[in-house]
Formats: structure tokens, sequence, C-alpha cells
């Protein structure tokens, strides 16, 4: 799937490898940022620690639906 990935990589445009590569570093802030929300001890926001959770998880499913999305794009 990677190796896919980087032929069409070579084959793209300057705007559609740009695009790309800013729909990877989006998954990865949701991604970090559900982790964080999860994990993080003393969280700035006054919330409930089963929404918390509840957030981080949504999160994290927000960024693998992303991420499906840009390679079934990509293909």
């Amino acid at each position: 799937m990677l190796k896919s990935i980087l032929i069409n990589l070579q084959k793209k445009s300057l705007k559609e490898r740009f695009l790309l590569v800013l729909g990877i570093l989006f998954f990865l802030v949701y991604l970090v940022l559900g982790l964080f929300i999860i994990f993080m001890k003393e969280f700035p926001i006054a919330m409930d620690t089963n929404y918390r959770i509840a957030f981080g998880i949504i999160l994290i499913v927000y960024a693998f639906f992303r991420f499906t999305r840009l390679i079934n794009d990509n293909n």
C-alpha cells in the first residue's frame, strides 16, 4: 500500500502532492490530539473523565476515517 502511494506521489502535480502531505499532517494532528485528550492528567478544560475518553476516541476514529478517505482518493 505504501509503495503504491509513493508511485502515485511521483505522478501527481505539485498541488496534489501538497494536499496529500497536508492530509497526512492533519491525520497525525487528530490522532495525537485524541491521544493527548485521553492520557493527559491535567486537562485544562473541566470535563468528566468518561466524556474526555469518549471525545478522544471520537477524534482518533475521525483521524482514521480521514486517512482511509485520503488513501482511497489517491488510488
